[in-house]
């Protein structure tokens, strides 16, 4: 009896490639298209007694939007009453963590190819807000033809914009410092450190953290402290401790690692597109396969043009699965002959220099709340922001210089030939921010955010070193609450109450306001509304970013200044490395204060 396949589904059920605490993993076939895949069956009863249903459903939902080929695909999932079956995509090369063991350290080539299509993965995940936080070796599947596939997203999750997150998550050896300290942090630089930790291994063939004591343990992550082998070429002793940096505000972006010289080399053309293109080529209908499906026994009796509305509207269907499986066993083809090419390419011996270096692929923001000026909304989850988007912590949307980071002062846009050709430089297109920017350093702009506060009679609270809520009200509200208006007539009494209170909630605001890292050195000071009437927020935000401009362009203190400030003004914020204002809505500068006083 036991030989008797079992039949899930449209899929045949065959032996078993791993055991876990709550179900099993099976191979499987799809019927349909003769594709295998890998069955994750997860038992009811046993998700419910080890508590574990909410990593199980995030898990699930997350990878429902992932559509990357580097990160391990989920083509539907099945509900009995007793199980959960998850149609997976099947990889046969096992763990990163057990090649590592079984090679060693690996040659630079090679972990170059692993470690190009975990950043590309990582970046895909980043561009969805979403933050893996338990990167490692044991999570990085391989396929037949040793690439990489990142899984298990249990304890993933979804950033919002403003908010941070504080779990300590993952394994100790590959978790950031502000992880196992239990501080706030946005997401992606905790990812940034543990593709680090990763790159290390890779590289070396052992951890830069390790100790059988865990107090010891974190002691060495808390402080950085590791060694790196002479073997190690100069351009990756470079790029490790950029992203081994202990200050999450300092340590490099998944951006500025796409554009470091160790990375640029032999990056194949798939892994070049930025990850909106990506999403991008996952809308389009691919025709050929569209006629492979139609020659399959079970879609006899569907019209093409079912097939394709139904793919459109991204239903769950038994065909829809099928186009996926064929789709994705057709691309993988193409990227391995993409890979070989790469490969081939890079085992020539160079005869001569390039007159021009290398563009490589179209450079990406090193900031996590930079956008383009009128940029696609699908990228923030379709949310506008008056004045422009408010991205979230991570989120890595285009630039459109061609190459190298663009600074906030040239915009990226500039045209390399316009100085060839003699024609007329191209017009520069503005970028839209809601915030300025500072090269200071992250305490000394916070410094003067806590003077413009004070100036404009605001209270605040510190959550995190860069991260401060703050309240403004009228003057005179406090003492009003105290005294709030009354009528002898009971009606009048009320009608008069009702309007006092939509006054105070209209006058009272709440702003959130956070400092992130832009680039190396550059801080943009972000604006976010918590509470209150949203065009009494877009004044009070140019108050305040007026007030700081004020600040920056104090050189000394003159004479019958205010003493509050003392001789930290010397220099404030301005000059070379000052605040550069990047206000969102010039009709914001013009709205009347009357109602802020």
């Amino acid at each position: 009896m036991s030989d008797i396949p079992i039949q899930i589904g449209h899929y045949r059920l065959g032996k078993t490639l791993g055991i876990g605490s709550f179900g099993k993993v099976k191979l499987a076939e799809h019927e349909i298209t003769g594709h295998k895949v890998a069955i994750k069956i997860l038992n009811r009863n046993k998700i419910r007694s080890l508590d574990m249903s909410e990593k199980v459903r995030r898990e699930i939902s997350l990878l429902r939007k992932m559509r990357h080929p580097h990160i391990i695909r989920l083509y539907e999932v099945i509900d009995t009453p007793t199980d959960i079956f998850m149609v997976l995509e099947y990889v046969a090369g096992g763990e990163l963590f057990d090649y590592i063991v079984s090679k060693g350290r690996l040659a630079p080539e090679e972990a170059r190819h692993f470690f190009h299509q975990i950043i590309s993965g990582v970046e895909y995940c980043h561009f969805h807000r979403i933050v893996h936080r338990d990167l490692k070796p044991e999570n990085l599947l391989l396929d037949a033809d040793n690439n990489v596939k990142i899984a298990d997203f249990g304890l993933s999750n979804l950033m919002e914009d403003g908010d941070f997150l504080r779990t300590s998550c993952g394994s100790p050896n590959y978790a950031a410092p502000e992880v196992i300290s239990g501080s706030l942090y946005a997401g992606p630089e905790v990812d940034v450190w543990s593709c680090g930790v990763i790159l290390y291994a890779l590289l070396c063939g052992s951890l830069p953290f390790d100790d059988e004591s865990i107090p010891n343990l974190f002691k060495k992550i808390r402080g950085g402290m590791y060694s790196l082998p002479s073997h190690l070429s100069e351009m990756a002793r470079d790029l490790i401790p950029r992203m081994l940096v202990v200050d999450p505000m300092k340590r490099i972006t998944i951006p500025e690692i796409r554009q470091h010289p160790w990375f640029q080399t032999d990056l194949p053309p798939y892994l070049q597109h930025p990850p909106e293109v990506v999403e991008n080529e996952t809308f389009k209908i691919d025709e050929e396969v569209i006629e492979d499906c139609l020659r399959l026994n079970f879609a006899a009796s569907v019209p093409r043009d079912q097939l394709i509305a139904l793919l459109h509207r991204r239903e769950a269907h038994p065909l829809r699965v099928a186009y996926d499986l064929i789709l994705d066993h057709k691309n993988a083809k193409i990227r391995i002959d993409e890979l070989r090419d790469v490969k081939t390419v890079s085992s020539k011996p160079k005869t001569f220099a390039p007159t021009e270096p290398s563009r490589g692929p179209i450079p990406m923001a090193a900031s996590p709340l930079i956008t383009p000026s009128m940029g696609d909304p699908r990228q923030f989850g379709g949310r506008h922001m008056a004045g422009g988007y408010s991205g979230f912590p991570g989120q890595q949307p285009r630039l459109n210089a061609p190459s190298g980071l663009s600074t906030p002062f040239d915009d990226g846009n500039a045209n390399p030939n316009a100085s060839i050709s003699g024609g007329a430089p191209a017009p520069k297109r503005r970028r839209w921010y809601l915030g300025i920017q500072s090269k200071k350093e992250p305490a000394h702009v916070m410094s003067e955010v806590y003077k413009a506060l004070h100036v404009l009679h605001f209270e605040w609270i510190v959550v995190a070193p860069y991260r401060v809520k703050c309240r403004w009200q009228p003057k005179g509200l406090s003492a009003a609450l105290n005294h709030p208006p009354s009528s002898e007539d009971a009606e009048s009494d009320y009608e008069a109450q009702v309007k006092y209170q939509q006054r105070l909630a209209q006058s009272r605001i709440k702003i959130g306001l956070q400092l992130y890292k832009v680039q190396q050195h550059i801080y943009l000071l972000d604006f976010q509304r918590l509470d209150g009437n949203a065009f009494t927020y877009m004044n009070l935000c140019a108050r305040i970013i007026t007030e700081l401009k004020t600040l920056s362009g104090i050189r000394t203190v003159p004479s019958g200044h205010d003493p509050r400030f003392g001789a930290e003004h010397g220099g404030g914020l301005g000059g070379p490395g000052g605040v550069h204002s990047h206000h969102s809505s010039p009709h914001v500068h013009q709205q009347h204060h009357a109602d802020l006083h």
